[in-house]
Protein backbone atom coordinates (compact mmCIF):
# COMPACT_ATOMS: atom_id res chain seq x y z
CA UNK A 1 0.00 0.00 0.00
CA UNK A 2 1.28 3.47 -0.85
CA UNK A 3 0.25 6.77 0.76
CA UNK A 4 -2.42 7.58 -1.82
CA UNK A 5 -3.99 4.15 -1.34
CA UNK A 6 -3.92 4.65 2.44
CA UNK A 7 -5.75 7.97 2.10
CA UNK A 8 -8.28 6.39 -0.25
CA UNK A 9 -8.96 3.68 2.35
CA UNK A 10 -9.39 6.28 5.10
CA UNK A 11 -11.74 8.38 2.99
CA UNK A 12 -13.83 5.27 2.35
CA UNK A 13 -14.28 4.81 6.10
CA UNK A 14 -16.20 8.09 6.29
CA UNK A 15 -19.36 6.16 5.42
CA UNK A 16 -19.38 4.90 9.01
CA UNK A 17 -19.50 8.47 10.33
CA UNK A 18 -18.78 9.33 13.96
CA UNK A 19 -19.66 6.43 16.24
CA UNK A 20 -18.61 6.85 19.84
CA UNK A 21 -17.68 3.75 21.83
CA UNK A 22 -14.66 1.76 22.92
CA UNK A 23 -15.49 -1.77 21.75
CA UNK A 24 -14.12 -1.43 18.21
CA UNK A 25 -10.90 0.39 19.14
CA UNK A 26 -10.25 -2.03 22.02
CA UNK A 27 -10.63 -5.04 19.71
CA UNK A 28 -8.43 -3.45 17.06
CA UNK A 29 -5.68 -2.56 19.53
CA UNK A 30 -5.79 -6.04 21.04
CA UNK A 31 -5.11 -7.47 17.58
CA UNK A 32 -2.18 -5.07 17.25
CA UNK A 33 -0.71 -6.28 20.55
CA UNK A 34 -1.98 -3.42 22.79
CA UNK A 35 0.66 -0.92 21.63
CA UNK A 36 -0.78 1.84 23.85
CA UNK A 37 0.55 0.02 26.91
CA UNK A 38 4.21 0.23 25.86
CA UNK A 39 4.81 3.86 26.85
CA UNK A 40 3.56 6.46 29.29
CA UNK A 41 0.92 8.96 28.23
CA UNK A 42 -0.68 12.32 28.97
CA UNK A 43 -4.34 12.59 27.99
CA UNK A 44 -5.75 16.00 26.99
CA UNK A 45 -9.37 17.04 26.38
CA UNK A 46 -11.34 20.28 26.48
CA UNK A 47 -13.60 22.39 24.30
CA UNK A 48 -10.82 24.75 23.24
CA UNK A 49 -7.09 24.84 23.78
CA UNK A 50 -6.44 21.12 23.92
CA UNK A 51 -4.32 21.20 20.77
CA UNK A 52 -2.22 24.11 22.01
CA UNK A 53 -1.72 22.54 25.45
CA UNK A 54 -0.81 19.23 23.83
CA UNK A 55 1.72 20.96 21.56
CA UNK A 56 3.26 22.69 24.58
CA UNK A 57 3.50 19.44 26.53
CA UNK A 58 5.02 17.63 23.58
CA UNK A 59 7.57 20.42 23.25
CA UNK A 60 8.41 20.29 26.95
CA UNK A 61 8.98 16.54 26.88
CA UNK A 62 11.11 16.75 23.73
CA UNK A 63 13.19 19.57 25.21
CA UNK A 64 13.78 17.40 28.29
CA UNK A 65 15.39 14.77 26.05
CA UNK A 66 12.45 12.38 26.24
CA UNK A 67 11.42 10.47 23.11
CA UNK A 68 7.91 11.82 22.62
CA UNK A 69 4.89 10.92 20.54
CA UNK A 70 2.10 13.40 19.80
CA UNK A 71 -1.34 12.51 18.41
CA UNK A 72 -3.70 15.33 17.49
CA UNK A 73 -6.70 16.09 15.29
CA UNK A 74 -7.85 17.36 12.94
CA UNK A 75 -5.08 18.12 10.49
CA UNK A 76 -4.76 21.31 8.46
CA UNK A 77 -3.42 19.93 5.17
CA UNK A 78 -2.10 16.36 5.52
CA UNK A 79 -3.13 13.38 7.62
CA UNK A 80 0.53 12.94 8.51
CA UNK A 81 0.27 16.04 10.73
CA UNK A 82 -1.74 14.00 13.24
CA UNK A 83 1.07 11.63 14.23
CA UNK A 84 4.47 12.96 15.29
CA UNK A 85 7.56 11.64 17.06
CA UNK A 86 9.95 14.19 18.54
CA UNK A 87 8.17 16.89 16.57
CA UNK A 88 8.63 15.12 13.22
CA UNK A 89 5.56 14.15 11.19
CA UNK A 90 5.13 10.47 10.40
CA UNK A 91 6.49 9.75 6.92
CA UNK A 92 4.05 8.96 4.14
CA UNK A 93 5.52 5.46 3.82
CA UNK A 94 5.29 4.73 7.54
CA UNK A 95 1.74 6.06 7.46
CA UNK A 96 0.86 3.75 4.57
CA UNK A 97 2.56 0.73 6.16
CA UNK A 98 0.68 1.27 9.41
CA UNK A 99 -2.66 1.70 7.66
CA UNK A 100 -2.04 -1.48 5.64
CA UNK A 101 -1.55 -3.51 8.81
CA UNK A 102 -4.58 -1.97 10.48
CA UNK A 103 -6.69 -2.51 7.37
CA UNK A 104 -5.86 -6.23 7.55
CA UNK A 105 -7.04 -6.48 11.15
CA UNK A 106 -10.15 -4.39 10.46
CA UNK A 107 -11.07 -6.72 7.57
CA UNK A 108 -10.67 -9.72 9.88
CA UNK A 109 -13.00 -8.08 12.38
CA UNK A 110 -15.66 -7.61 9.70
CA UNK A 111 -15.31 -11.21 8.48
CA UNK A 112 -15.85 -12.37 12.06
CA UNK A 113 -19.10 -10.42 12.28
CA UNK A 114 -17.74 -7.47 14.26
CA UNK A 115 -18.25 -3.81 13.38
CA UNK A 116 -15.73 -2.12 11.12
CA UNK A 117 -13.65 0.50 12.92
CA UNK A 118 -14.38 4.13 12.04
CA UNK A 119 -11.90 6.45 10.37
CA UNK A 120 -10.92 8.10 13.65
CA UNK A 121 -10.48 4.72 15.32
CA UNK A 122 -8.15 3.58 12.54
CA UNK A 123 -6.13 6.78 12.87
CA UNK A 124 -5.96 6.39 16.65
CA UNK A 125 -4.76 2.81 16.27
CA UNK A 126 -2.19 3.98 13.73
CA UNK A 127 -0.81 6.55 16.18
CA UNK A 128 -0.62 4.12 19.08
CA UNK A 129 1.00 1.48 16.86
CA UNK A 130 3.51 3.93 15.37
CA UNK A 131 4.55 5.19 18.80
CA UNK A 132 5.26 1.62 19.90
CA UNK A 133 7.26 0.88 16.73
CA UNK A 134 9.30 4.06 17.23
CA UNK A 135 9.88 3.23 20.93
CA UNK A 136 8.58 6.49 22.35
CA UNK A 137 8.82 6.95 26.10
CA UNK A 138 5.85 9.30 26.46
CA UNK A 139 2.96 10.17 24.16
CA UNK A 140 0.73 13.21 24.41
CA UNK A 141 -2.72 12.12 23.28
CA UNK A 142 -5.35 14.67 22.31
CA UNK A 143 -8.98 13.57 22.58
CA UNK A 144 -10.97 13.68 19.35
CA UNK A 145 -14.49 14.25 20.70
CA UNK A 146 -15.65 14.49 24.30
CA UNK A 147 -13.84 12.01 26.47
CA UNK A 148 -15.76 9.07 27.93
CA UNK A 149 -16.40 7.21 24.67
CA UNK A 150 -13.69 8.79 22.54
CA UNK A 151 -11.45 6.16 20.98
CA UNK A 152 -8.38 7.60 22.73
CA UNK A 153 -9.92 6.78 26.11
CA UNK A 154 -8.29 3.35 26.30
CA UNK A 155 -5.16 4.63 28.02
CA UNK A 156 -4.28 5.12 31.67
CA UNK A 157 -2.21 8.32 31.60
CA UNK A 158 0.21 9.78 34.10
CA UNK A 159 -1.84 12.99 34.11
CA UNK A 160 -5.26 13.84 32.70
CA UNK A 161 -5.83 17.37 31.40
CA UNK A 162 -9.17 19.11 30.82
CA UNK A 163 -8.48 22.58 29.43
CA UNK A 164 -12.00 23.99 29.66
CA UNK A 165 -15.63 23.08 29.01
CA UNK A 166 -18.03 25.06 26.83
CA UNK A 167 -21.19 24.28 24.87
CA UNK A 168 -19.91 22.36 21.82
CA UNK A 169 -20.91 19.06 20.14
CA UNK A 170 -23.96 19.01 22.40
CA UNK A 171 -25.86 16.80 19.94
CA UNK A 172 -23.32 14.02 20.53
CA UNK A 173 -22.51 14.67 24.19
CA UNK A 174 -25.90 14.76 25.87
CA UNK A 175 -27.35 18.14 25.00
CA UNK A 176 -26.40 20.15 28.10
CA UNK A 177 -23.31 21.83 29.52
CA UNK A 178 -23.47 19.41 32.43
CA UNK A 179 -23.50 16.35 30.15
CA UNK A 180 -20.59 17.76 28.14
CA UNK A 181 -18.61 18.24 31.37
CA UNK A 182 -19.47 14.71 32.51
CA UNK A 183 -18.25 13.39 29.18
CA UNK A 184 -14.95 15.24 29.30
CA UNK A 185 -14.47 14.16 32.91
CA UNK A 186 -14.69 10.61 31.57
CA UNK A 187 -10.94 10.67 30.85
CA UNK A 188 -10.21 10.90 34.60
CA UNK A 189 -8.83 7.56 35.79
CA UNK A 190 -8.55 6.04 39.25
CA UNK A 191 -5.75 7.70 41.19
CA UNK A 192 -4.49 9.74 38.19
CA UNK A 193 -4.14 13.49 38.86
CA UNK A 194 -6.14 15.91 36.70
CA UNK A 195 -5.22 19.46 35.74
CA UNK A 196 -7.94 21.82 34.53
CA UNK A 197 -8.82 25.41 33.72
CA UNK A 198 -12.56 24.71 33.78
CA UNK A 199 -14.83 27.04 35.70
CA UNK A 200 -18.33 27.12 37.17
CA UNK A 201 -20.58 24.09 36.89
CA UNK A 202 -18.15 22.12 34.68
CA UNK A 203 -15.43 22.57 37.30
CA UNK A 204 -17.78 21.32 40.02
CA UNK A 205 -18.48 18.22 37.95
CA UNK A 206 -14.81 17.59 37.20
CA UNK A 207 -13.87 17.90 40.88
CA UNK A 208 -16.72 15.56 41.88
CA UNK A 209 -15.66 12.92 39.36
CA UNK A 210 -12.02 13.30 40.42
CA UNK A 211 -13.05 12.79 44.05
CA UNK A 212 -15.03 9.67 43.17
CA UNK A 213 -11.96 8.26 41.43
CA UNK A 214 -9.46 9.24 44.13
CA UNK A 215 -7.75 11.56 41.67
CA UNK A 216 -6.14 14.77 42.91
CA UNK A 217 -7.38 17.81 40.98
CA UNK A 218 -5.33 20.94 40.27
CA UNK A 219 -7.33 23.97 39.21
CA UNK A 220 -6.08 27.05 37.37
CA UNK A 221 -6.74 30.13 39.46
CA UNK A 222 -6.78 28.12 42.67
CA UNK A 223 -3.81 25.77 42.82
CA UNK A 224 -1.72 27.59 40.23
CA UNK A 225 -1.95 30.84 38.30
CA UNK A 226 -0.29 32.95 35.63
CA UNK A 227 0.01 36.65 34.92
CA UNK A 228 0.98 38.57 31.83
CA UNK A 229 4.08 40.70 32.42
CA UNK A 230 4.38 42.20 28.94
CA UNK A 231 3.77 41.58 25.24
CA UNK A 232 5.46 43.01 22.16
CA UNK A 233 2.95 41.52 19.65
CA UNK A 234 5.48 38.79 18.85
CA UNK A 235 6.15 37.24 22.26
CA UNK A 236 4.25 37.16 25.54
CA UNK A 237 6.26 37.44 28.76
CA UNK A 238 4.48 35.56 31.55
CA UNK A 239 4.95 34.54 35.18
CA UNK A 240 3.70 31.21 36.55
CA UNK A 241 3.17 30.64 40.25
CA UNK A 242 1.92 27.84 42.48
CA UNK A 243 2.18 28.13 46.27
CA UNK A 244 1.03 24.50 46.34
CA UNK A 245 4.26 23.49 44.57
CA UNK A 246 6.38 26.07 46.34
CA UNK A 247 6.84 28.15 43.18
CA UNK A 248 6.63 31.86 43.91
CA UNK A 249 7.52 33.03 40.40
CA UNK A 250 8.60 31.21 37.26
CA UNK A 251 9.09 33.75 34.45
CA UNK A 252 8.94 32.51 30.87
CA UNK A 253 8.31 33.69 27.33
CA UNK A 254 5.70 32.31 24.97
CA UNK A 255 5.99 32.68 21.24
CA UNK A 256 2.32 31.76 20.82
CA UNK A 257 0.08 34.83 20.79
CA UNK A 258 -3.54 35.14 21.93
CA UNK A 259 -5.04 35.83 25.32
CA UNK A 260 -6.12 32.19 25.58
CA UNK A 261 -2.54 30.95 25.36
CA UNK A 262 -1.75 32.58 28.70
CA UNK A 263 -4.02 30.16 30.55
CA UNK A 264 -3.16 27.28 28.22
CA UNK A 265 0.53 27.65 29.02
CA UNK A 266 -0.20 27.62 32.76
CA UNK A 267 -2.08 24.34 32.35
CA UNK A 268 0.86 22.88 30.43
CA UNK A 269 3.36 24.00 33.06
CA UNK A 270 1.32 22.59 35.93
CA UNK A 271 1.00 19.28 34.09
CA UNK A 272 4.73 19.16 33.43
CA UNK A 273 5.50 20.00 37.07
CA UNK A 274 3.39 17.05 38.20
CA UNK A 275 5.45 14.78 35.97
CA UNK A 276 8.59 15.74 37.85
CA UNK A 277 7.71 13.28 40.61
CA UNK A 278 8.24 10.38 38.17
CA UNK A 279 10.42 12.00 35.51
CA UNK A 280 13.54 13.83 36.69
CA UNK A 281 14.46 14.95 33.17
CA UNK A 282 11.57 17.44 33.20
CA UNK A 283 12.95 20.56 34.86
CA UNK A 284 11.94 24.20 35.19
CA UNK A 285 14.67 25.02 32.68
CA UNK A 286 13.41 22.55 30.07
CA UNK A 287 9.88 23.90 30.54
CA UNK A 288 10.93 27.53 30.06
CA UNK A 289 13.12 26.70 27.05
CA UNK A 290 10.39 24.67 25.38
CA UNK A 291 7.68 27.29 25.78
CA UNK A 292 9.87 29.92 24.15
CA UNK A 293 10.15 27.67 21.08
CA UNK A 294 6.77 25.97 20.76
CA UNK A 295 4.54 26.74 17.78
CA UNK A 296 1.05 25.58 16.87
CA UNK A 297 -0.19 26.57 13.41
CA UNK A 298 -3.50 28.38 12.88
CA UNK A 299 -4.02 29.30 16.53
CA UNK A 300 -3.87 33.10 16.51
CA UNK A 301 -0.91 32.65 14.21
CA UNK A 302 0.64 35.83 12.90
CA UNK A 303 1.76 35.64 9.27
CA UNK A 304 2.74 38.24 6.72
CA UNK A 305 2.63 38.42 2.94
CA UNK A 306 4.83 41.31 1.93
CA UNK A 307 3.59 44.20 4.05
CA UNK A 308 0.21 42.58 4.69
CA UNK A 309 -0.45 41.60 8.32
CA UNK A 310 -2.46 38.38 8.64
CA UNK A 311 -3.91 36.46 11.59
CA UNK A 312 -4.84 32.83 10.95
CA UNK A 313 -7.01 31.27 13.63
CA UNK A 314 -8.96 28.02 13.72
CA UNK A 315 -11.80 29.53 15.78
CA UNK A 316 -14.71 27.28 14.85
CA UNK A 317 -17.17 27.54 17.75
CA UNK A 318 -18.59 30.31 19.98
CA UNK A 319 -15.94 29.85 22.65
CA UNK A 320 -13.20 30.03 20.04
CA UNK A 321 -14.60 33.15 18.36
CA UNK A 322 -14.95 34.83 21.77
CA UNK A 323 -11.26 34.29 22.46
CA UNK A 324 -10.32 35.37 18.94
CA UNK A 325 -12.26 38.63 19.36
CA UNK A 326 -10.62 39.24 22.75
CA UNK A 327 -7.18 38.61 21.28
CA UNK A 328 -7.80 40.89 18.29
CA UNK A 329 -9.02 43.65 20.60
CA UNK A 330 -5.97 43.19 22.85
CA UNK A 331 -3.28 42.98 20.17
CA UNK A 332 -4.76 45.10 17.35
CA UNK A 333 -7.36 47.32 19.05
CA UNK A 334 -7.47 50.18 16.54
CA UNK A 335 -6.57 48.40 13.32
CA UNK A 336 -9.37 48.04 10.71
CA UNK A 337 -10.18 44.40 9.99
CA UNK A 338 -11.07 42.32 6.98
CA UNK A 339 -12.29 38.78 7.68
CA UNK A 340 -12.12 35.79 5.36
CA UNK A 341 -14.71 33.40 6.79
CA UNK A 342 -16.07 29.96 6.04
CA UNK A 343 -18.12 28.10 8.66
CA UNK A 344 -19.68 24.65 8.93
CA UNK A 345 -23.47 24.67 8.91
CA UNK A 346 -23.76 22.55 12.08
CA UNK A 347 -22.10 25.29 14.16
CA UNK A 348 -23.87 28.04 16.12
CA UNK A 349 -23.15 30.48 13.32
CA UNK A 350 -25.14 33.49 14.54
CA UNK A 351 -23.56 33.39 17.99
CA UNK A 352 -20.10 33.11 16.41
CA UNK A 353 -20.70 36.08 14.11
CA UNK A 354 -22.30 38.23 16.83
CA UNK A 355 -19.30 37.57 19.06
CA UNK A 356 -16.62 38.08 16.44
CA UNK A 357 -17.67 40.95 14.18
CA UNK A 358 -17.71 44.72 14.61
CA UNK A 359 -20.12 46.87 12.60
CA UNK A 360 -17.32 48.42 10.54
CA UNK A 361 -15.57 45.13 9.69
CA UNK A 362 -15.40 43.91 6.09
CA UNK A 363 -16.04 40.24 5.37
CA UNK A 364 -15.37 37.91 2.45
CA UNK A 365 -17.27 34.64 2.76
CA UNK A 366 -16.31 31.37 1.11
CA UNK A 367 -16.96 27.63 1.54
CA UNK A 368 -14.64 25.28 3.44
CA UNK A 369 -13.86 22.00 1.67
CA UNK A 370 -16.30 19.93 3.72
CA UNK A 371 -19.65 18.34 3.07
CA UNK A 372 -20.77 20.08 6.28
CA UNK A 373 -19.93 23.58 5.00
CA UNK A 374 -22.50 26.35 5.11
CA UNK A 375 -23.27 27.86 1.70
CA UNK A 376 -21.80 31.23 0.81
CA UNK A 377 -25.27 32.71 0.28
CA UNK A 378 -26.56 31.62 3.67
CA UNK A 379 -23.40 32.74 5.47
CA UNK A 380 -23.41 36.10 3.66
CA UNK A 381 -27.02 36.71 4.69
CA UNK A 382 -26.14 35.95 8.30
CA UNK A 383 -23.05 38.17 8.22
CA UNK A 384 -25.16 41.11 6.95
CA UNK A 385 -26.99 41.16 10.28
CA UNK A 386 -23.78 42.27 11.97
CA UNK A 387 -21.86 44.31 9.37
CA UNK A 388 -22.73 45.82 6.03
CA UNK A 389 -19.58 45.14 4.01
CA UNK A 390 -19.92 41.56 2.75
CA UNK A 391 -18.49 39.96 -0.40
CA UNK A 392 -19.05 36.43 -1.67
CA UNK A 393 -16.48 34.21 -3.37
CA UNK A 394 -17.13 30.48 -3.66
CA UNK A 395 -13.60 29.30 -4.51
CA UNK A 396 -11.03 29.56 -1.73
CA UNK A 397 -8.11 30.86 -3.78
CA UNK A 398 -10.23 33.59 -5.37
CA UNK A 399 -11.65 34.44 -1.95
CA UNK A 400 -8.12 34.92 -0.63
CA UNK A 401 -7.27 37.18 -3.57
CA UNK A 402 -10.34 39.30 -2.90
CA UNK A 403 -9.68 39.47 0.83
CA UNK A 404 -6.06 40.52 0.25
CA UNK A 405 -7.19 43.25 -2.11
CA UNK A 406 -9.63 44.61 0.48
CA UNK A 407 -7.14 44.29 3.34
CA UNK A 408 -4.44 46.66 2.08
CA UNK A 409 -3.49 48.82 5.06
CA UNK A 410 -5.76 46.72 7.28
CA UNK A 411 -5.52 43.48 9.27
CA UNK A 412 -6.63 40.32 7.45
CA UNK A 413 -8.16 37.67 9.74
CA UNK A 414 -8.81 34.16 8.40
CA UNK A 415 -11.10 32.06 10.61
CA UNK A 416 -14.32 30.06 10.94
CA UNK A 417 -13.36 26.46 10.18
CA UNK A 418 -10.15 24.46 10.35
CA UNK A 419 -11.05 23.02 6.93
CA UNK A 420 -10.89 26.54 5.48
CA UNK A 421 -8.01 27.76 7.62
CA UNK A 422 -5.82 24.81 6.65
CA UNK A 423 -6.44 25.38 2.93
CA UNK A 424 -5.91 29.16 3.05
CA UNK A 425 -2.84 28.88 5.25
CA UNK A 426 -1.32 26.44 2.74
CA UNK A 427 -2.01 28.91 -0.08
CA UNK A 428 -0.38 31.71 1.92
CA UNK A 429 2.73 29.65 2.66
CA UNK A 430 3.03 28.75 -1.03
CA UNK A 431 2.79 32.41 -2.02
CA UNK A 432 5.51 33.37 0.45
CA UNK A 433 8.05 31.04 -1.19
Amino acid sequence: MNYEEAISYLEGLKIFGVKLGLARITELLDRLGTPQERYRTIHVTGTNGKGSVSAMLSGILCRAGIRTGFYSSPHLVSYTERVRVDGELISEQAFADGIAEIKHHAACMVREGLECPTQFEVLTALAFHHFAVRHVEYAVIEVGLGGTLDSTNVITPEVSVITNVAFEHADRLGGTLESIAENKAGIIKEGVPVVTAAKGIPLDIIRRVAGERNADSFVCGMDFSVRLASCDKRTQSLVFSSPLLGIAELPYKLHLLGVHQVENSAVAIMTAMLLQSIESRVTAQSIVEALSLVSWPARFERLSLGEQEIIVDGAHNPAGTKVLRESLDAFFPAMPRVFLLGILRDKDIDTMLHTLLRADDEVVVTMPHSERADTVDDLAARVQKYCAHVAVQQENGQALDRALQKAKGKLLVIAGSLYLVGEIRHLLIERRR
